[in-house]
């Protein structure tokens, strides 16, 4: 067995070990799996069953992650989107009209045009187009905006109405629902921080557990309460038989539903089944899922493994075609079983950060992915507020990629800035590095009067998106 995986994934020859890239898979896998209790919780809210829907993005991801592992040899995981969801449900499906099957189908035709591209040499070419001052910018971009989701997911920060966001009131009349959940997380930084400061093996795997052990103390104290309606669920995982079967319900009911052609309709034009594909919307819904998802990876992508042995020194990546191809092989998948775009996680940065080299460590979570099918209750009582420990200290060391970018050189620091920025604040990889590219096509060809064309051509699509989508 050990001969078969260093053949496969070539684990000598990447400097790492069957032992840490199965407990890097374990990590980065616990740093994702919130998208098992999120993704049904958006996609339900379109009509779609929570059940069905939960099953559908464990299997999606599940083949997209081993795609990953066997096309590409990267400790990426797949899964599906966040924005890309919310975009499918409250976008396509609330706003605009159409039903969630014919929004499937939307999906199924996106991913068959990214496998078109992706057999071809168009997205590597783009993704090796990119400057490196843009490249680093994206691994700090990244890490900033998998915090950002940390802090969202453990209440660490909340909406407001004239600031947009503030810190949570920690101590206030949610003292023990987000209260508590915020200040169990930054508990659990400190817990991480300090493990990774003794060099403990396994540090950002024993924050995440010490992180909910202290939860299960809390909630077993009544200081952390069991209020669904806030968000905040039993930390003790639920074995009953109706756990299981609310699991597994309403699978049938989406699984293949995108090719039900009599429920294809837009309530909004009164249009249904063919005609729907025939119109204008069609297209702008596959463009829309086509340029995030596109776009998304690139940035994911470029984010997790600069300045990690998995890109060369010049900036390219190895084996770049197969994890692309990956990539559009789940979302075709994950269409035909019923969820929104699959693509690349952000998330998937933990584990690279932590040592994750080969396809083994994405082997292992490809597998926990199907595991959480059977052991669903454990993992869906998993916390956000303990995952987003590990997803800060890693935003903390994917940061560390500006001291990389020169920042005298104008030209090359301001666009990286703004990509920055972007990511963050726009709350969206794909949109963070249009600004980014834009910024740096108008303002080197101001400054050194040449910009390669391909680099043009990501311009002018981008600003087309922002004038009519």
């Amino acid at each position: 067995m050990i001969s078969w995986l260093e053949k496969t994934f070539k684990i000598k020859e990447n400097n790492t070990t069957v032992k840490r890239e199965i407990y890097t898979g374990l990590v980065t896998f616990l740093a994702v799996s919130y998208i098992l209790a999120v993704n049904p919780a958006i996609l339900s809210s379109a009509g779609m069953d929570r059940g069905g829907v939960l099953c559908a993005t464990a299997i999606a991801a599940f083949i997209g992650t081993l795609c990953m592992a066997f096309f590409a040899n990267f400790p990426l995981l797949l899964a599906p989107g966040m924005g890309l969801n919310a975009f499918f449900a409250f976008t396509v499906v609330r706003t605009m009209g159409f039903s969630w099957q014919f929004a499937l189908f939307a999906v199924i035709v996106e991913g068959l045009i990214f496998f078109l591209l992706s057999i071809s040499s168009i997205r590597e070419k783009i993704i090796e187009a990119i400057p490196m001052p843009l490249k680093n910018a994206m691994g700090a971009g990244v890490g900033l905006f998998i915090t950002l989701i940390a802090f969202k997911n453990a209440n660490i920060i909340r909406s407001h109405p004239d600031t947009l966001l503030t810190i949570q009131h920690f101590f206030g009349p949610d003292f023990p629902t987000v209260g508590i959940s915020a200040i169990l997380a930054l508990t659990g930084v400190l817990i991480t921080a300090y493990l990774m400061h003794r060099k403990v093996a396994g540090s950002m795997l024993i924050g995440i557990l010490a992180t909910w052990l202290l939860g299960m103390i809390c909630q077993l104290l009544g200081i952390y309460r069991v209020i669904p309606e806030a968000g905040c669920y039993s930390l003790f995982p639920d074995f009953s038989g109706e756990a299981f079967r609310a699991t597994f319900a309403g699978f049938g009911q989406i699984f293949g539903a995108a090719f039900d052609v009599d429920s294809w309709h837009c309530s909004t034009t009164g249009h249904h089944g063919w005609e729907l594909v025939r119109s204008f919307d069609f297209a702008v819904i596959c463009f829309s899922f086509l340029f995030a998802d596109f776009f998304d990876t690139v940035g994911t992508i470029n984010g997790a493994v600069v300045n990690t042995p998995l890109m060369k020194k010049d900036g390219t990546i190895p084996r770049l075609r197969g994890a692309l191809l990956a990539d559009s092989v789940a979302t075709f998948a994950g269409g035909i079983l019923g969820t929104s775009t699959v693509t690349t996680m952000a998330e998937s940065a933990t584990g690279v950060n932590v040592g994750a080299r080969t396809g083994l460590a994405a082997l292992t979570g490809a597998f926990l992915f199907l595991l959480s099918l059977i052991a669903a209750p454990i993992f869906m009582a998993i916390p956000g507020f303990a995952t987003a420990p590990a997803l800060i200290i890693v935003g903390f060391l994917m940061l560390r990629a500006v001291k990389n970018i020169d920042m005298d050189d104008i030209a090359g620091a301001v666009p990286a800035y703004l990509l920055i920025c972007g990511m963050v604040f726009t709350y969206s990889i794909s949109d963070g590095l249009g600004m980014g590219v834009i910024a740096w096509t108008l303002l080197n060809c101001g400054i050194k009067g040449r910009v390669n064309w391909l680099l043009w051509c990501i311009s002018l699509l981008f600003i087309a998106k922002y004038i009519y989508l």
